[in-house]
């Protein structure tokens, strides 16, 4: 399996204008509406800030994974976006976020879930990748995300 089941191109975000948490929510989740119209903002981002009051998703190296379930879709959907000036994740290492993935998935399905998760966090971890995420132009960042498969 690849990313690219999961990740659309339209679903890269190379800038990301938000500077607080719930603001990089709300902007990542917006791509996913277009494609679920029937799919509340305000809903998702309100379960990913449940997730986050468990324990945070930024995972340190500059990585958060917000994820949840929501109902509605009928696929596991990947978003990423890249900030260059960095967010407040409350990250484990305490420094700011510039890679967040976002996985939102349906109800059902909890293994691919956790399988899309596990991946994201394992290419994401690699310190050659990030540097490359971070430094690429955003016309290369989908083809970067979809080039490695799902371990």
């Amino acid at each position: 399996m690849q990313f690219s089941e999961f990740l659309h191109p339209d679903h890269i975000l190379p800038e990301l204008s938000a500077r607080t948490k719930t603001e990089v929510l709300a902007e990542l989740v917006k791509p996913v509406i277009a494609y679920f119209p029937s799919i509340s903002l305000d809903a998702v981002v309100q379960i990913l800030l449940e997730r986050e009051r468990l324990g945070s998703t930024a995972i340190g190296d500059g990585i958060a994974i917000p994820h949840g379930k929501v109902e509605g879709l009928d696929r596991m959907v990947v978003v990423v976006g890249r900030s260059t000036h960095g967010v407040d994740f409350d990250s484990v290492d305490h420094k700011p976020v510039h890679i967040i993935a976002l996985v939102l998935a349906p109800m059902s399905g909890a293994g691919m879930h956790l399988k899309v998760l596990a991946s994201l966090a394992r290419l994401l971890r690699d310190a050659g990748f990030r540097q490359s995420f971070l430094s690429a132009p955003p016309s290369q960042l989908f083809a970067l995300m979809t080039s490695f498969p799902l371990a």
